[in-house]
């Protein structure tokens, strides 16, 4: 077993105070296959496996509460590898839903259309 502090090195917060259970998470495929194939850095030691297990995770959007359980590593661990990833553009976050409407970028219009045309189905 690793020790999670070893897996962030050291590091005991993330770098991003953003990230909530629900904040969705994209691979950026085109960065990411570069910084794989050529070995690119986070930090000064490059990836490691748990970077590439959530950029491998990702590929599809999930949410942070699902990587988490997905690397069996709390979420606060969770939280610091899914910063790095962020911060050097190799992973995209998208706000949670009550965010996003406090900025205006919901349309419950079609939120509503949504859900109507799914319980015709």
């Amino acid at each position: 077993m690793v020790r999670p502090y070893t897996i962030t090195r050291g590091r005991t917060t993330p770098e991003r105070d953003d990230l909530t259970l629900i904040t969705v998470l994209t691979t950026v495929e085109d960065e990411a296959r570069a910084a794989l194939a050529r070995g690119s850095r986070p930090g000064s030691r490059g990836l490691q496996p748990e970077h590439r297990l959530i950029l491998e995770r990702c590929r599809h959007p999930a949410a942070v509460a699902e990587v988490a359980a997905g690397l069996d590593l709390p979420v606060s661990v969770t939280k610091i590898l899914l910063g790095d990833l962020v911060s050097h553009g190799l992973l995209l976050a998208r706000a949670p839903l009550a965010v996003a409407r406090a900025g205006g970028g919901v349309d419950l219009g079609l939120l509503t259309a949504v859900r109507e045309g799914l319980r015709r189905l």
